[in-house]
């Protein structure tokens, strides 16, 4: 059986351009500490190691496609800590399986609609929560209920005012307060922080910006 060394060719270069393409996108919208050169350099080569052996095996798609499933399942030595990693793994695994079975079509429209999927979620922050923008640990010294005083200062500067914890102990003079706020606007968080210093019985701890709620 003659050999399509154009169709091999053609194949060989789709899947690494494809890896390209893919190793871009990871490139402009990944977010986060685990950023590794390596990784983005493995997204170029996977594929095209993926189409050279289904096109090695092309008489026999059960091995090849066997093997493909080995190394979908292997744990690498260096473990994925983004979750969105293993869906690029197996994005380039399967964009080399398409190139290397001649699948040319299916492989461009399949690189473009998942590439254009990973822009939209970045693009969109998909998937996070903005429920609170600042925490404040205060210490309050006055009596509990008198705290309609400490309420009335967060809900002028809020739209929601949470109470997450109250702590008290016994021989321990006042309460220790944490609240999260959604403020009525973020830019004039300062002004909050100014007022609560300033009022009697009441001394902020610690404050911390969120800007979302969400596990990277």
């Amino acid at each position: 059986m003659p050999v399509n060394w154009p169709a091999i060719l053609l194949g060989l270069l789709l899947a690494f351009a494809c890896g390209h393409v893919l190793a871009w996108v990871y490139m402009f919208t990944h977010s986060g500490l685990s950023y590794s050169r390596s990784f983005v350099n493995a997204l170029i080569i996977m594929p095209t190691i993926v189409a050279l052996v289904m096109m090695l095996l092309q008489n026999n798609l059960i091995t090849p496609f066997g093997m493909m499933a080995v190394f979908a399942i292997v744990r690498f030595r260096n473990i994925l800590r983004d979750t969105l990693d293993t869906t690029y793994i197996l994005t380039v695994l399967v964009i080399g399986m398409a190139a290397g079975t001649q699948k040319f079509a299916t492989t461009i429209i399949g690189c473009a609609l998942v590439c254009l999927a990973m822009i939209y979620l970045w693009y969109t922050s998909f998937g996070s929560r903005h429920r609170y923008d600042i925490i404040i640990n205060l210490h309050w010294a006055r009596s509990v209920k008198e705290l309609f005083d400490l309420r009335r200062v967060l809900d002028r500067h809020s739209w929601k005012a949470h109470l997450a914890s109250q702590r008290s102990h016994e021989g321990y003079e006042g309460t220790d307060l944490s609240y999260r706020l959604l403020l009525r606007d973020p830019a004039r968080a300062e002004d909050l922080l100014t007022e609560l210093r300033e009022a009697t019985g009441l001394s902020p701890d610690t404050t911390m910006i969120s800007e979302e709620e969400s596990k990277l």
